[in-house]
């Protein structure tokens, strides 16, 4: 399964972004694969902050808006995973393996939780996510065409 990063969905609901048309297709890439695709719930809330926020550039997105952008996703397919029972006590385990600190916890939060879910590969614009062992990490926005 493929799961979505936050970065990407702000992008493909951000119309204004110069990743806009990017990130777009590569979530339409992601909904057509046949292994699945989806989203950690950890990533609603960051990206309902971003795109509703104040002084969101461009405009802040509105809650009606935001919430009909992740409805058409859920109706395109998208599966959002939850964290299992002692998922905390997982968290803090992997994020005392792996050295993590300050707020790229929030980025292992989004792995862990797409990786118990049954993701294998986690598409991310950011060069500096965190990620767990066994979830590979693809940036579509650089890479033309992914292994779908």
């Amino acid at each position: 399964m493929i799961a979505i990063d936050t970065n990407l969905l702000v992008y493909a609901h951000r119309e204004r972004t110069p990743q806009h048309k990017r990130a777009r297709k590569a979530i339409e890439r992601a909904a057509a694969s046949s292994r699945g695709w989806g989203m950690s719930a950890a990533a609603l809330p960051e990206f309902w902050s971003v795109v509703t926020h104040p002084s969101s550039e461009g405009g802040p997105s509105t809650p009606a808006q935001a919430a009909a952008f992740v409805r058409a996703l859920t109706d395109a397919g998208a599966v959002v995973w939850l964290p299992g029972p002692g998922f905390g006590e997982r968290l803090l385990q992997t994020a005392s393996d792996l050295a993590v600190s300050g707020p790229r916890i929030f980025d292992l939060q989004i792995a862990l939780t797409a990786f118990e879910g049954g993701a294998t590969e986690l598409w991310t614009h950011d060069g500096a996510f965190i990620t767990v062992p066994g979830l590979r990490l693809f940036d579509p926005l650089a890479h033309a065409r992914p292994a779908v």
